[in-house]
C-alpha cells in the first residue's frame, strides 16, 4: 500500500466510500457521545474484519441499533439478538451483537460517572487533550499507544467486550483523539 494516494493517507485507496470517510470523518475530533457510541459499536463489529466491510454496512448497523441511541440499544433483548442474526444489513455474529448491547449499558454507566463518554476518553490523555502525531509513513502508525492500552484495560475491567488496545487505538484515531493523518495528507489540519 502506498503512503499517499491522491493527496490522502494511502490506507483509504481509491474506494469512494473509504475516501469520503477519510476526508470527512477520520481523525476529526468527536465530542458528541452519540457519535462516540456509534464508533464504539462499529469498531467492535470490525474486530477481525476489514474496516471497509463495516463501512459498507454502516447504514445496516444504524438501522439494527436504533440509530445508535445508546438508551434503546441498552434495552435490547435476546429476541432482538435473534432478529439481528437474520438481518443481512450487519455482520451476523452473535457475540458481537450481544457485546454491542452489553457495551451500551456500560457506556451509560461511564456517562453517569464522568458526565460524558467524551470526558471519560479525555481522562486517558496527558493534559486531557487529543494527540497529534507527526507520522511520515503508514509504517510509522502504531497499532496501540499508552492511552489505548490504559483505556482498553479500564474498559475491560468494567466489562466491555471486543475492545482490546488495537481496537481502542483505531477508535481513538477514528474519533480524532489521535490524529494519525500523514504529515503530507490534505486532511491533516
Amino acid at each position: 500500500m502506498e503512503n499517499m494516494v491522491n493527496g490522502r493517507c494511502g490506507w483509504c485507496g481509491t474506494d469512494e466510500l473509504y475516501m469520503r470517510y477519510h476526508d470527512e470523518e477520520w481523525g476529526r475530533l468527536v465530542t458528541d457521545d452519540k457519535t462516540l457510541f456509534e464508533f464504539l459499536v462499529l469498531e467492535g463489529a470490525q474486530a477481525g474484519l476489514s474496516w471497509i466491510t463495516i463501512l459498507r454496512k454502516r447504514e445496516g448497523y444504524r438501522e439494527a441499533f436504533h440509530g445508535f441511541d445508546v438508551e434503546k440499544v441498552a434495552r435490547m433483548t435476546d429476541a432482538d439478538v435473534e432478529r439481528l442474526m437474520q438481518f443481512d444489513g450487519i455482520v451476523k455474529n452473535r457475540l458481537k451483537i450481544k457485546s454491542a448491547i452489553n457495551n451500551a449499558k456500560l457506556f451509560i454507566e461511564i456517562q453517569q460517572e464522568f458526565g460524558s463518554f467524551y470526558d471519560y476518553t479525555l481522562s486517558f490523555f496527558p493534559g486531557g487533550k487529543p494527540i497529534v502525531n507527526n507520522v511520515k509513513s503508514l509504517a510509522d502508525i502504531p497499532a496501540t499507544s499508552p492511552e489505548s492500552d490504559a483505556m482498553s484495560r479500564d474498559m475491560k475491567k468494567r466489562g466491555f467486550k471486543f475492545f482490546g488496545s488495537t481496537i481502542c487505538y483505531a477508535h481513538l484515531q477514528a474519533a480524532g483523539f489521535v490524529n494519525d493523518h500523514l504529515v503530507n495528507c490534505r486532511c491533516r489540519k
